[in-house]
């Protein structure tokens, strides 16, 4: 099956991290998505040993250059017959290369114009450089994790890139397309990392609201401070994760430890945390990570060991789902989420800059005399 999102067109100006990630998950599940490379990226490349950057699977690519005019006019060209255009530059660069909102719309009104920046498009720091680690500061997520006494510890680019970023963008495309199906009118959806990672904290805004999260960073129930939400060293220098919050739970983790339940009676004290935290770092500390994963076999004491990526891959519950798929030699996870009825294909690797440009552009409705002489011309690579 090709995928819930069969028959939605999609041009992607290709860039970097979120963009790449949300034009990955719409090909994911079935959108037909060109990625518009720029012709100085086309360097050729064998077909059959394809790149491994796993954010750029799924989709053709076609080289174009944007400073031709006919670059221009035949992205235009293509944006006419496409249901979402995904961009991820500065604010006012694609208005300069005159492929921006205004542009794009005047040639199909319907057209979901979706943005991803880390600022957003206007505001103080729009037209600012910054990363994930800088948005995921402002926005207060940041802050919020790492361990008491420490520094803040960036989550590698999850929350701001792809949590925040990408994954928001998704959903926002998804969103207008389903209003512009409604109406016949499309929009400008503007994505920004700083918004996402502030809305994927609203749950810590709520604690703190609610007299919850006052505890400091690393001095809170989900953030390390407690001793029944919690990284563990095995004795094997390997690591448990446990999160028996709920009392039947919290009741099951001091059964699975053989501890004295009734040592640890005021679950949510945070004067008797530390001391908690201690007792079962000890206990945890008596035996490796396997001997572990023995002991809370069927457990719901809410237990799982801390994998390496490669382990993680050949975990039987992993496996059993199809979690990871190896696409051309490279393992990667498998698309999701999960549908009944139209279940997405198996991904295809991702291109070369440029691979299928002949291809695509006579898939988009291109003759191949146009092909050519947008090549003699250079405006293609």
């Amino acid at each position: 099956m090709p995928g819930p999102l069969e028959g939605v067109r999609i041009i992607e100006l290709a860039g970097i991290g979120p963009g790449p990630f949300c034009a990955m998950v719409l090909a994911d599940l079935g959108a037909d998505v060109l990625r518009v490379d720029r012709a100085s990226a086309a360097r050729g490349g064998d077909p059959d040993a394809p790149p491994a950057d796993i954010l750029n699977r799924n989709r053709q690519s076609i080289a174009v250059d944007m400073k031709h005019p006919a670059g221009v006019e035949t992205v235009l060209r293509l944006v006419e017959q496409a249901d979402v255009l995904i961009e991820g530059y500065r604010p006012g660069v694609v208005e300069r290369l005159g492929v921006g909102p205004d542009d794009c719309l005047a040639r199909n009104p319907a057209l979901v114009y979706g943005r991803m920046t880390g600022w957003g498009q206007d505001g103080p720091m729009a037209p600012r450089a910054g990363h994930d680690i800088n948005y995921i500061a402002l926005s207060g997520t940041l802050s919020m994790i790492g361990r008491a006494g420490e520094r803040p510890v960036p989550p590698v680019n999850l929350v701001g890139d792809f949590g925040g970023g990408g994954m928001l963008l998704a959903v926002g495309v998804l969103a207008a397309l389903t209003e512009a199906r409604t109406s016949g009118t499309g929009q400008v959806v503007d994505a920004a990392m700083v918004d996402g990672s502030a809305l994927l904290a609203a749950m810590m805004y709520s604690f703190k609201a609610m007299g919850l999260w006052d505890g400091g960073r690393g001095g809170n129930t989900l953030d390390t401070g407690a001793h029944f939400y919690e990284v563990y060293e095995t004795a094997d220098n390997k690591f448990v994760s446990i999160g028996s919050i709920e009392p039947q739970f919290y009741a099951e983790l001091f059964e699975r430890l053989e501890l004295d339940p009734a040592d640890f009676d005021h679950q949510h004290d945070r004067a008797a945390w530390p001391a908690a935290k201690d007792r079962i770092a000890a206990r945890i500390a008596e035996r490796t990570r396997d001997e572990w994963d023995v002991v809370f076999e069927g457990s719901d004491a809410c237990y799982a060991p801390v994998l390496e990526p490669e382990e993680a891959i050949v975990h039987p519950h992993n496996q059993a789902r199809s979690t990871f798929v190896n696409v051309a030699g490279v393992d990667q996870p498998a698309p999701a989420p999960r549908f009944s009825r139209t279940p997405p294909a198996v991904p295809t690797p991702p291109a070369h800059a440029g691979q299928h440009t002949d291809e695509a552009l006579a898939r988009w409705g291109f003759g191949e005399d146009e092909i050519t002489a947008l090549r003699d011309g250079e405006a293609i690579a």
